[in-house]
């Protein structure tokens, strides 16, 4: 990330925006000040400069506290970050950095492998040490992170003062030699390379997912998802394989996968055709056999040259409390509920005034930049990327109407509720039920397969999870409701100009593109904290914290 230049401001002055605090609640009864997200830190270089390829910052990943935050950059370097609980405000400083991957070269395909990292994933600390996972292209490592106590010799038996030939034949027996003294010299934060996964992918990586066991975790390609046990770096096992046996027929590839946080035997993947498979590996070896299929109908009249393109998904989480789905394309977000398949409970337009432009994002490649997505750490709120360095957060997205308290427990995928499938209307019924025959034609035997197994649900055993049925009509409402968005804006900016207007009023001004649009700022990693409302953010070569505190 090249320098670490840190330039704070804790919302008394014009750099965090400082102001007042707004009293008023913006529409749908969200409170404005639990999200008055302003400007809190910057590390990087902050001054016009050109920015270094390997300083483009590619990974950021909070822990499970939000004490501790890691990046990850081009030039395969991981910085890690400490939160200041000294101080009042969300605050952190510059713990250390290593060199995670270095650039390689595939003989065999004469390919050359980039140091760049793809991901970054924390697992849970254990006694005084974190560890971490990284990937690049090929390759994964296990990093232990720990504080390494530095030691020096203080005194011995050659000690400056007894250079002297006199000196010299002092030590007549063995008694009079004494061992030397250690004495401690400093304390470092030291990162060991435990584990390095790897010759398991013929296709670069996209995704890592570590398993709420704390045992296992996955990784996905292109074609192939393989699951790892964190000790045997040397044995992974193949659970997803969508390679046809003919390339020549291949017509998607898996573009990210994620473990459920609190089932272990439950994952999903996304897919370049807009389709999330949740599977469960206690069905099959291969676990992409009958898995249970969210896919939205799109009217093939709406279909153009941009669809199948747009319609990717680039990222996909899972909410921290297991019960919704998020996922992000081109120009949507949708989130889903897990229990209900058929249709999202609610679809965000995120670029509207890139519809008209999709030619021009064609031409400069922009409209394959993969945004992601993140959930807030209570599960009812979003935030994703876009261009000009701005972002958006959709406070309290998700539906409150419906009992998050209840625990999260997936229905079976060889059956279906026959209430959670046909308790809307007549009206939305019928619809619901046209639109879920076409999308089962899109996916040809996968999803027909599907159908049967639903139909002849015979082993009792398989039903050890069952959830109460969601309300259809509660979710069909809260899509059409309006939706509250937050849009901020991670540059110089943040840190000069003063705040003036409304929230709302804000946002709206940051948002107004016009024709002004700057395709090589875009915001597409970042993470939220676990625990409170305060966000990191990559913007180039630079790393923003945000915080409402």
């Amino acid at each position: 990330m090249g320098q670490h230049n840190n330039n704070s401001s804790n919302g008394s002055n014009s750099g965090g925006g400082g102001g007042n605090h707004h009293n008023k609640h913006i529409q749908g009864n969200t409170d404005e000040e639990d999200f008055d997200f302003k400007f809190s830190q910057c590390f990087g270089d902050k001054a016009d400069i050109v920015v270094t390829e390997a300083d483009i910052i590619t990974a950021v990943e909070f822990d499970n506290s939000g004490d501790y935050l890691a990046t990850g950059d081009r030039g395969g370097r991981v910085v890690l970050f400490e939160k200041n609980n000294e101080s009042k405000h969300c605050e952190y400083r510059f713990l250390t950095e290593f060199q995670s991957h270095d650039a390689e070269f595939d003989y065999l395909k004469s390919l050359e492998i980039e140091e760049k990292i793809n991901q970054i994933k924390w697992l849970k600390p254990t006694q005084k040490s974190h560890f971490l996972l990284s990937t690049n292209d090929k390759t994964i490592k296990l990093w232990k992170i720990y504080e390494k106590n530095i030691k020096l010799v203080s005194s011995n038996n050659h000690t400056l003062d007894d250079t002297s030939s006199t000196n010299r034949n002092k030590w007549k027996t063995i008694k009079d030699l004494t061992l030397p003294k250690l004495s401690q010299h400093d304390k470092i934060i030291a990162a060991q390379p435990k584990k390095i996964y790897s010759n398991a992918h013929t296709y670069h990586i996209n995704s890592i997912s570590p398993n709420s066991d704390q045992e296992t975790f996955i990784s996905a390609d292109d074609l192939r998802i393989n699951l790892w046990n964190l000790n045997i770096p040397d044995q992974s096992f193949n659970i997803v394989d969508i390679k046809p046996t003919n390339m020549e027929e291949l017509t998607e590839v898996i573009t990210c996968a994620d473990f459920h946080p609190q089932f272990c035997n439950l994952f999903m993947y996304s897919s370049s055709k807009g389709t999330i498979r949740l599977c469960d590996m206690r069905t099959n070896a291969l676990c992409d056999y009958k898995p249970k299929i969210f896919e939205e109908f799109l009217d093939p009249n709406n279909h153009n040259f941009f669809t199948e393109i747009t319609s990717s998904i680039s990222d996909v989480k899972f909410s921290p409390n297991g019960r919704y789905i998020a996922s992000r394309d081109y120009l949507t977000v949708k989130i889903w509920d897990i229990n209900m398949d058929s249709k999202p409970i609610k679809t965000i337009n995120i670029h509207d005034q890139l519809k008209e432009r999709l030619s021009d994002t064609y031409e400069n490649d922009a409209i394959f930049d993969k945004f992601e997505i993140e959930f807030s750490g209570d599960s009812k709120s979003l935030m994703t990327g876009s261009y000009n360095n701005n972002f958006m957060i959709y406070p309290n997205v998700i539906n409150n109407s419906i009992d998050d308290t209840i625990p999260t427990i997936v229905k079976d995928f060889n059956s279906t509720s026959t209430s959670s499938r046909h308790k809307q209307s007549s009206s939305s019924s019928s619809s619901s039920h046209s639109h879920s025959q076409h999308s089962h034609s899109h996916n040809n035997n996968s999803h027909s397969n599907n159908n049967n197994s639903r139909n002849n649900n015979s082993n009792p055993d398989d039903m050890d999870y069952e959830m109460n049925d969601i309300d259809s009509n509660s979710t069909d409402k809260s899509n059409n409701l309006f939706t509250n968005e937050i849009v901020l804006q991670a540059d110089k900016a943040a840190f000069k100009s003063k705040r003036i207007g409304s929230m709302n009023q804000r946002s709206n001004k940051i948002k107004d593109w016009g024709d002004d649009i700057d395709f090589k700022k875009s915001i597409l990693h970042f993470s939220w904290h676990p625990r409170e409302n305060s966000i990191a953010l990559a913007a180039t070569n630079n790393l923003f914290i945000f915080s409402a505190l």
